[in-house]
């Protein structure tokens, strides 16, 4: 037992704490959950919480299904949804996976971004990262064939009128409750849609709160009587859902990413980390966009990168350099503009951060930034500049992740082969499908 331990006890039982959430989250990023008695707390800080691992989606075979949860203290938090009934009140851990012999599961997504996090440390370094989350709110009740938004609201719009008027709001203050700090919420593009943006943090650390932040966002929209959903592109008609991360190197005190002497005040180290991520974002582009519909954004989407660039305050980049406060040394930072909404936060920032380390380790060298606004730009017109397209497709994708010895060693053999055979699966399944466009053009051929 630590001081930490001994916090979350006392507080467990100064607060009369009955409920206690075990958090964590399977390979593709969903989240699970054992709720325990706080009479038991004490045990599972110290011999861990048994679980059939096997029910699990990929984290074992039934002959192994033995699998053990141990609580982190340092992620304890009173959930602030019972503050009204006190005899429901719970808080919440999230877990570190170990199999019985107590070594990490390699099959825990935390455990996988834990490795890259130890990895940067051993290089001298620690990664902050800051989100920008898009999601959508829609009308309850409605089947899925007919989606309809909350509001006909657009970018930066004060909605006066609509099915969730307190939302935002509502959901800051149960972020800030549960120790999430947010730094700005606005209106995004389209009708429904929502961004909140979480002030930078640890890479761990914010893994941790994308998934909570999940589960917050939906628990406040069905309180309100609406539905939240991540999903990557719910809507033809209207732009995608993203997750833009900002992602900066610390070297102690010192942002390793900043050169004030640079024309973008960007140091060989930032610029060698961004060609790390250029280089590997063919054979990552499966992780950090896992779902069929997530290439429905990036292809169709606004402002999602199709192709493989980076430019300064470019938002059809791939990975774009900010420049506001260009010259503050705290501020450096680029941002990745892939990724989306319904990633698995720990195998996303994995792969991101293993790319942006190995780009720095081996010394890559970074071109040119792009000037153009590249999504608009032809097939021929960017192959002619040099650009090599991003996967089109999930199928395009899971092909370039399958030949990569380098996603295989970040992600560990187990999470690599099992993401690949149940993302095969999903591709196969949409494949046969028989859809209305079909029919609608070819029933009468």
């Amino acid at each position: 037992m630590n001081s930490q331990h001994e916090f979350v006890l006392s507080t467990v039982e100064d607060r009369d704490i009955r409920f206690i959430r075990l958090w964590f989250t399977d390979i593709m990023g969903s989240l699970k959950s054992v709720v325990m008695s706080p009479s038991e707390l004490e045990s599972a800080f110290e011999e861990g919480v048994g679980f059939d691992g096997s029910s699990v989606e990929g984290f074992s075979r039934i002959s192994e299904s033995d699998t053990i949860a141990f609580p982190d203290p340092s992620t304890f938090q009173i959930m602030p949804f019972d503050a009204d009934e006190p005899d429901l009140q719970s808080a919440r851990m999230f877990c570190d996976i170990a199999m019985p012999d107590g070594q990490p599961s390699m099959v825990d997504p935390r455990n996988v971004l834990r490795r890259q996090v130890t990895a940067a440390a051993a290089d001298g370094f620690t990664c902050k990262v800051s989100p920008e989350i898009e999601f959508y709110l829609i009308q309850a009740g409605g089947g899925i064939d007919k989606l309809v938004a909350t509001d006909n609201g657009g970018y930066f719009d004060q909605a006066t009128y609509n099915e969730a008027p307190r939302f935002r709001r509502q959901a800051m203050r149960s972020l800030e409750a549960l120790g999430i700090a947010t730094e700005f919420s606005h209106h995004e593009t389209a009708p429904g849609q929502q961004e909140i943006d979480l002030r930078h943090g640890d890479v761990l650390d914010m893994a941790d709160n994308i998934m909570t932040f999940r589960y917050v966002i939906k628990k406040v929209a069905a309180d309100q009587g609406v539905r939240a959903t991540f999903m990557p592109k719910p809507f033809q008609e209207h732009s995608g859902s993203g997750m833009h991360t900002h992602m900066s190197l610390f070297e102690g005190e010192s942002n390793a990413f900043h050169d004030p002497d640079d024309e973008f005040s960007l140091s060989t180290t930032a610029k060698q980390f961004i060609a790390g991520i250029l280089e590997h974002s063919l054979e990552l582009t499966a992780i950090t966009n896992q779902w069929v519909n997530s290439y429905k954004r990036l292809v169709f989407g606004n402002e999602a990168p199709g192709a493989v660039t980076w430019g300064v305050s470019n938002r059809s980049a791939l990975v774009r350099v900010p420049t506001y406060r260009l010259h503050k040394e705290e501020s450096r930072r680029i941002e990745i503009r892939n990724i989306d909404s319904a990633v698995n936060p720990y195998l996303g920032y994995a792969v991101l951060l293993a790319a942006g380390l190995k780009g720095i380790r081996e010394g890559y060298e970074l071109g040119e930034p792009a000037e153009d606004d590249v999504h608009s730009l032809t097939r021929r017109e960017r192959r002619a500049m040099g650009y090599k397209d991003l996967p089109s497709s999930l199928d395009q994708a899971l092909r370039e992740l399958e030949r990569s010895d380098f996603m295989a060693d970040v992600l560990g053999e187990h999470v690599f082969e099992y993401f690949l055979r149940a993302k095969w699966d999903e591709w196969h399944a949409y494949q046969e499908q028989i859809t209305p466009y079909e029919l609608r053009y070819h029933i009468d051929y």
